[in-house]
This record gives C-alpha cells, structure tokens and sequence, in this order.
C-alpha cells in the first residue's frame, strides 16, 4: 500500500483581499490540520467549506474556511484538506511553519498529480495532460490538454492493448501444446489486426507536427522575393514593429519571429528574408535558412506584388511548393493592392500597408487549424515521450509481422507483440519506472 508523508502546497495571493490557500494529502492531512483547530474535522461534512479558527499553541493565527476530502474521493485518492486564509504572506508563512512542525512536509513540484496518479486516479498521460492543461495560452491548447485529460488518448491506447493481449495470450496458450502442434490464433486474423492497429498508430504518428505547432504556436512562415511587404504584414499581424520595414531591397538578413493568438489559437509568425539569388553572404545565408524555416512551418504565406510578372510568380510557386510537406497549407497572397488592381491567382489580395484584407488572412489562418483539429478526431498526439513509445510500437508490430511471414515460432512473434504491449503500455503507465516518474512529475510547478 503507498503510504506517502502528508504534503503542504501554497498559492501565494496577490493584491488586497486575496486568498491564500494551503493544502495538504495523505494519510494523515486531516489529522495535522484537526491539531491547529478547536473542532473535530473528522466529524465534519465532506466537500463543503466550514469556518474554523486556525491557531498556532494558544493563539489564533486567522479565521480561515476549511474543507476536507475523503479518501478516495478526492484529486490525488487520499486525505486532502484545504484551507483558505486571508492573503497575508506572514500568515501564510507562519501556517506552513506551524503545520511542518506538525508533521507535514513540503510538496515536490508534482506531488499532487503525482500522487493521483500512483492512486489510480488518472493514468500517466492524463498526467501529463494536467501540466499542459496549466501550460497552455490559448484555446486551442487548452481544447487538447481538456481531451487528454478527459481520458480520449488512454482509452484508444486500451483499446488496441486490450486487442492486441487476447492474441498474444492466444499464441502463448500454444506454446503449452507445442508437441501437438495446436494454433489458437489464426496467424491472418492477426495480421489483419496488426494492420488496423498499425493504420491507427500511423495516424497518430501523423497527427504530431500538427498537435506539436498548437502546442509551441502554429508556425507561419512568410515568404517571398524581396520588398513584397513581408516585414510590413508581420508587423500588422502583431499589432507593433517587430521588423524593420525599409524600401531598400535585402533589409531582412535573418528570419525575425514572434507569437500572437488570434481566435484563441497561437501562431508563431516567421519574417524572412527575401527569396533572390545575391552575392552577398549574409544574406545568402538568411535566403537558406528562410528555405529551412519554410519546410518546417505548418502555414506558408507566399506573397507577391501585384505588378510582378504572372510567369514570374507562377514558376516560383511551383518550385516552392515541391519544397514543402504535402501537408503544409500554402497560402498565395497578393500584396499591395492599394496600388495595383488584382493580378495573378492568388488565394487572397491584400495591402500590408492599409490592413485591406488583413482580417480576411487572420480568418484563413485560424480555420486551418480549426479544420485539421476536425480531421484528427480530436486524437493529436502533443508529447514527444508519447511519439517516440508510438514509433517503437510501430516497430516491433512490423518485427512481428515479418515474423508471421517467415513462419517464426510462436514464441518468438509472441516477443515481438509483447514489445508492443510494453511500449503502449508506457504512454499510460501500466509501464512505469521511478526515473520516468521522476522526470515527468519533475517538470510540473509547486502544488499541483
């Protein structure tokens, strides 16, 4: 049975008439916090806040609300009080003294979630999903981390677990018939099931580019020759002067990036420099890396000026858009239209300068990813751990299907399932070691 030391956690208040609050989990948290009240908290009503004096020796310290959690039924699964005091750091302070002195501890970051975690509360990657639930800036962020924390990607992932150990128990189940030579597992039913599950990991697979860009911001890389107005449109994008703007040609030497939510959704704008074969070798230098910060970006906004010749811009699009990933969205933009009239096929006209049709591109951008986050399903993978357990599931399913080919014995496909088994296993934690545990719980702040 895990038995943990009882933990303290603070929320520091700001501003006058704020609230600080001190809680404590585990086996003994009702008990430490009974010891600073003249009340018996266990004869107290579950989840409902009760007024109490909290005192330190014989003097009160503040008048507080205090309420209490039984165990299972509460966040971390075992013994939780909290406890509300007027948002005086001195009070706060002296509370946490005296309930130390008591018998508490202070919480590592983590601990809490942590605790639920090895309490059954919530599966690892549900964990997971609580730092990103505290992390993220936007709502699309915060749409994902809700969904993982709901249990959508545990219960795929149990789903394909539960299939895939029927089959494995199967195969093992021959092995204590090998002298008769029994088969309980028809070898097509499973590869037809390794198939599907690998159908589905592949698409998991896919779905992080596009769950990484929401989490870190929606990279969107503006491109385009020289003078187009790319430092101009980055500029309104943001509402300030990120860039600079100049009219001499080449004035962007290096990419020039910065984030901005628009709709709820965070984009990380990328300025670069001017596409244009130069002898100039910094700026030939900011020419390659605005290739490479094209081909990574999830959004490429190509402009052109309305005056630049049709064949011109058409043959650079081309040889653009062979450079990208086929999942890529690839905007054309038509610029300055407050010179010129609309020219060449673009999927949009604006003027930089003005703000004519700015709006109409904030929409665009955010209904791209409103739509990708459609056709995942909801599923999107965000976790790099998650990634790498997925593409090492990937491998030993595709390890056990040469195997079923060859005409492997049974115990050594089993293997091979088995590995697949584990590697699932680890995204939810059914697989788990101190170190994993550690690293993860590592990264979270103080009280959660």
């Amino acid at each position: 049975m895990y038995q943990p030391p009882t933990i303290v956690a603070i929320s520091t208040p700001h501003g006058e008439g704020a609230i600080g609050v001190i809680r404590l989990s585990g086996p003994d948290a009702i008990k430490v916090v009974d010891g600073h009240t003249a009340k018996n908290l266990n004869a107290q009503a579950a989840n409902e806040a009760v007024f109490h004096r909290f005192r330190v020796g014989d003097n009160v310290l503040d008048e507080v609300l205090i309420t209490i959690f039984k165990a299972p039924h509460s966040y971390t699964g075992e013994d939780l009080a909290e406890i509300s005091f007027h948002g005086s750091n001195y009070v706060l302070q002296s509370a946490m003294q005296a309930l130390i002195d008591s018998g508490a501890a202070i919480a590592e970051p983590g601990d809490f979630t942590k605790r639920a975690f090895l309490n059954g509360k919530m599966d690892l990657s549900q964990a997971e999903a609580v730092a990103d639930l505290i992390a993220s800036e936007s709502e699309a962020e915060h749409r994902l981390a809700m969904h993982q924390m709901r249990g959508g990607f545990s219960n795929e992932i149990a789903k394909l677990r539960e299939e895939l150990i029927n089959f494995a128990s199967l195969i093992e189940l021959e092995l204590d018939f090998a002298e008769e030579d029994v088969e309980f597992a028809n070898r097509d039913q499973l590869k037809a099931l390794i198939e599907k599950i690998q159908g589905f990991i592949h698409s998991l697979i896919d779905s992080f580019r596009f769950g990484n860009a929401i989490k870190s911001g929606v990279p969107v890389a503006i491109i385009g020759k020289p003078n187009v107005g790319k430092s101009t449109l980055l500029n309104v994008l943001l509402n300030e002067d990120r860039a600079i703007v100049s009219e001499i040609a080449g004035t962007t030497r290096d990419t020039v990036e910065d984030t901005f939510v628009i709709d709820g959704v965070r984009f990380r704008f990328i300025d670069t420099a001017g596409l244009r074969d130069t002898e100039d070798t910094i700026e030939a230098i900011g020419v390659k890396r605005s290739l490479e910060k094209m081909k990574t970006a999830s959004i490429v906004v190509y402009m052109y000026m309305m005056d630049d010749p049709s064949s011109e811009v058409e043959a650079e699009i081309e040889l653009l858009r062979t450079q990208v990933n086929s999942a890529t969205a690839f905007m054309v933009v038509g610029n300055k239209i407050d010179q010129s009239a609309k020219a060449g096929k673009a999927d949009l006209f604006i003027s930089a300068k003005t703000g004519e049709g700015i709006d109409v591109l904030r929409h665009r951008l955010v209904e791209f990813v409103h739509n990708g986050l459609t056709s995942s399903s909801n599923t999107v993978v965000t976790n790099t751990r998650h990634l790498q357990a997925l593409k090492a599931t990937d491998t030993a399913l595709i390890d056990a299907t040469n195997g079923i080919d060859s005409g492997m014995s049974g115990d050594l496909v089993s293997s091979d399932i088995r590995q697949a088994l584990h590697h699932l296993g680890s995204i939810t934690g059914e697989i788990s070691t101190e170190d994993l545990l550690g690293n993860i719980f590592g990264k979270f702040c103080i009280g959660k």
